[in-house]
């Protein structure tokens, strides 16, 4: 079991703050889904975690906002019949989820000058395709 999970650069967050309930889950297993909990969920207090910089903790908030209630993020995972590997899943699917909401926004595009020799090429071989079609229209009496 991992002592931190790594999010970018040398942000980590130590496991000591998640938050782990488990639960019975649905899925496969036969008669043992009902006898033991294995569906894993997982809290992350991402508006009060001390791991996470300003300008990182700021970027999270904005960009994962639709899935936070009161700043805490809740991952659950229920898709192994194990809870150990639920909670590897949760804990792999919580670093991806925070590398993507920390990224720094991409670099903004500059549009340049079409070349003057494209456009050129382009309107010649428009007349050439216009002549084409025009003398495939004349008549031939």
């Amino acid at each position: 079991m991992p002592a931190q999970i790594h999010v970018r650069g040398s942000v980590s967050i130590p496991e000591s703050e998640l938050g782990w309930r488990f639960s019975r889950s649905s899925g496969p297993g036969g008669q043992h889904v009902n006898t033991s909990a294995t569906a894993a969920e997982l809290s992350f207090d991402v508006a009060n975690s001390p791991s996470l910089p300003e300008p990182l903790r700021a970027r999270a908030l904005e960009r994962l906002s639709g899935r936070l209630v009161r700043g805490v993020l809740t991952i659950r995972a229920e898709e192994y019949r194990s809870q150990q590997r639920n909670r590897d899943a949760a804990r792999t699917r919580l670093a991806t989820l925070l590398a993507e909401a920390t990224a720094p926004p991409p670099k903004k595009r500059i549009p340049k000058k079409v070349p003057r020799g494209i456009n050129e090429r382009r309107l010649e071989n428009k007349k050439r395709r216009s002549s084409v079609k025009r003398q495939r229209g004349a008549r031939w009496d």
